[in-house]
Formats: C-alpha cells, structure tokens, sequence
C-alpha cells in the first residue's frame, strides 16, 4: 500500500512516524506500514458466499452456501488469539461479509479486544441498518469496491444497479458518521474512467480512495490479459498523481492510495527526483521503513475454512488452520520451507527481482503473480512496470528546489 497523496503531496514526515517510535501497537492505522515490528495486518475471508459474481474476484465466489466455514464460536476463538498476538488490523473480507449472520457480533468483539475492525464490501448490502449496527459494533473503516462508473461498474459486478447500490452505502456511511472509502481495481475496462472515478469522489465527498493493481488469483486469474500494460500503469500512476497534487492545492483532504504493486513507491520517488524535489529523500526513506510487499510478514489471510496464507490472493498454499493451532503459532513457525523463505526472501528472488536496486523499498512485490505467470513463486512480479534502466542505473543528479 502506497500513500500517494501523503508522499507525493509531503505530508507526512519521518518525523511523524518515529513520534509513535514505528511500534505497531502505538501506531495510528495510516502509519502501520511503516512500523518496524511489521505485526501483521489479517485478511479475514469471513464466508465465501456473495451475493454478486465480480469477474476478478480473487476468492471466486458465488451466490450459495460453502460448507465448513468457521462457526460463531470458532471466530471467536481466533478473535480472542488475534488480540494476544497483538495482530493491529482485522479486515473483515468475503465473499460478501455483510451475508455472514454473526458478522456485527464478531465485528463487536474484535473491536472490544483492541482491534481495528475494517469491513471490505461491495457496499449493495450496506442499509441503514447494516450501517448503524456497524458503527454500533465500533467498525473502524469500510472500504467499498466501486470499479468504474456505472455501466462499467456493473459489467464488473455482473449485476445492473450495484453501481447505484454501492454508492448509496458510501453515502450511508457518511451520513451515520462511518469512516468508507472507495476501492478500484485497475484494468483495461475500466482505465478510461479515472477521470471520471476523481470527479466522483470530489462530488461525493468520499475522503479516501485506493486504486488496486490487479492480482491473478481465483476469477482474477482469468482476466490476466485484461491487465493494464506497463505503459498504461505508468500513464494511470500519473494521472493519479497529477490529481492528489490538484487535490491538495485546492485545500480537498483526500487520502489517495495505491495498493498491490510496490513499484508505485519508487516510480513515485524517480519522477520527485526527476522534478527535484527537496523531500525526495525524506520519501525513499518512508518507502524503505514500508519495505514493499510484507506478504507473510506484514500481511496474513485466513479464508473461510480457517486456513492461513502468506495473503488474500495466494490461498492455494496454507501454513496450517485456525482450529489446529493458534495463528501466532502458525504465523512464526518457520519449519515451513515457503513461510522461512518470506521471512528471508531477497536472497531467493530470480529475475528481474534479483538484480534490481530497488528491492529492500519493493521486496519482490506479489508472489501470488510469479506464480500465475512462471509457476515459480520467486520469480519476478510480471507487474513491475519499471524499466531495466531504471533498476539498473544510479538516478540522474538533481538540484533540490529551493
């Protein structure tokens, strides 16, 4: 995760993450990523079952019951073992989560045992009451996947009318006082509404926005050559920086993200150097205390049958379950042969990844990607967009502006 608007628009400071001393448990949320303990935040696939069929959802799920998910009372349980480990961040994910009956229960308890309870939706479901009961239980952020404007939007979700739908659950949150934000994820269908998607979040007022990278897992495995190109990345990283510049020039508080592809952190970087910007290098010094994908380290995903992954989109591989053993035992096992190599992981890289400079700001970036495409989880990301010159060569001498 990459916070263009906070780096690029330079407010935020190394200062400002060293006053909580870079501690998970002392930090605000918008600084976890830069905390040296690195506990991890956990992707909790709460039920499989969705009530719209997306055509890149990485868990591929449908409109039906999976059996063997965990109860109530296993979700529970492993609440209670997510608050003794110290985990920082439980992120309430599906399916559709707001389908899952105990859903305001668990996100009660979580909250009641210290954790930042976050709900990621599609938004259809989120009523009034849904709201309510969500803000009662203490939720403390809804993200919501609005992935282009509505006809586009729609094609994705393969329902007409969830655009609407979605947007009337950002407007609820906003009116019952509950922090949301929207979720994009970037592909060939929907990367001529980015201008689009930036006037809708200035017209809704919605504070905050996350622009994905798409990742090859589950039906997002199928929709690979829909991908953008890397010449279409670069193009949309600028484009989305050219507007949190606009953005914070106007006085609109915006918290713009990018997430999913650690080359934004040093592709942003290189154009600051290349504009000579005095803070460039209070930024890389951000980018290497965020050290790049944390998959295994910073990040965890526990799907609906309670068993963990390195992250969300990499659920074919499993370090062990839930009802077994307590996730921080799982998660600091290191008998795992896959789990000690993430703990340790640039001396395995190959590739583009094993002679880029950049690798302690980028850490080899989605696994889960090497995998779809090489079949070899150390292989490079086929998502990195920077050029072999760039990898390779010291950047270009600039004179700070003044």
């Amino acid at each position: 995760m990459i916070g263009i608007s906070k780096l690029y628009c330079g407010t935020i400071t190394p200062g400002d993450v060293l006053r909580y001393g870079r501690e998970s448990a002392k930090s605000p949320a918008d600084l976890l990523r830069f905390t040296a303990d690195k506990k991890p935040v956990v992707v909790w696939n709460i039920s499989r079952t969705c009530n719209l069929k997306c055509i890149h959802c990485y868990s591929d799920s449908d409109n039906k019951r999976y059996l063997g998910e965990l109860s109530e009372e296993e979700g529970r349980k492993l609440i209670d073992d997510l608050a003794e480990f110290r985990a920082p961040v439980l992120l309430f994910s599906g399916g559709e989560p707001l389908m899952h009956p105990s859903l305001f229960k668990l996100v009660g308890l979580a909250s009641s045992k210290g954790l930042r309870a976050v709900v990621s939706t599609n938004g259809t479901l989120l009523t009034t009451e849904a709201v309510g009961r969500l803000k009662d239980a203490g939720v403390s952020y809804v993200g919501i996947s609005i992935d282009g404007l509505e006809e586009t939007n729609d094609s994705f979700r393969g329902k007409k009318g969830a655009f609407r739908a979605s947007l009337e659950g950002i407007r609820t949150c906003t009116g019952l006082g509950v922090k949301a934000g929207l979720r994009l994820t970037l592909t060939k269908r929907n990367l001529n509404d980015l201008e689009g998607i930036f006037e809708l979040v200035e017209t809704e007022d919605i504070p905050r926005v996350c622009f994905y990278h798409l990742v090859y897992s589950g039906r997002g495995g199928r929709l690979r050559d829909e991908d953008i190109s890397h010449e279409e990345t670069r193009r949309a990283m600028d484009m989305i920086m050219d507007w949190a510049m606009s953005c914070h020039r106007r006085g609109l508080e915006k918290d713009i993200l990018t997430v999913d592809n650690h080359s934004d952190g040093i592709y942003l970087y290189l154009r600051m150097l290349r504009e000579g910007r005095a803070d460039a290098e209070q930024v890389r010094e951000l980018l290497l205390w965020n050290g790049g994908n944390s998959s295994g380290v910073g990040i965890a995903c526990i799907d609906n049958l309670g068993n963990v992954h390195a992250d969300q989109f990499w659920q074919d591989y499993t370090f062990g379950n839930v009802r077994e053993r307590a996730f921080g035992d799982i998660w600091t096992d290191t008998s795992d042969p896959i789990m000690a190599k993430l703990k340790d992981r640039k001396r395995f890289f190959k590739g583009k990844c094993a002679r880029c400079r950049w690798i302690d700001m980028c850490n080899g970036n989605f696994r889960a990607r090497a995998i779809a495409v090489y079949g070899d989880p150390w292989m490079e990301d086929p998502a990195c967009y920077l050029t072999h010159e760039e990898i390779a060569a010291e950047p270009a001498e600039t004179q700070p502006q003044q």
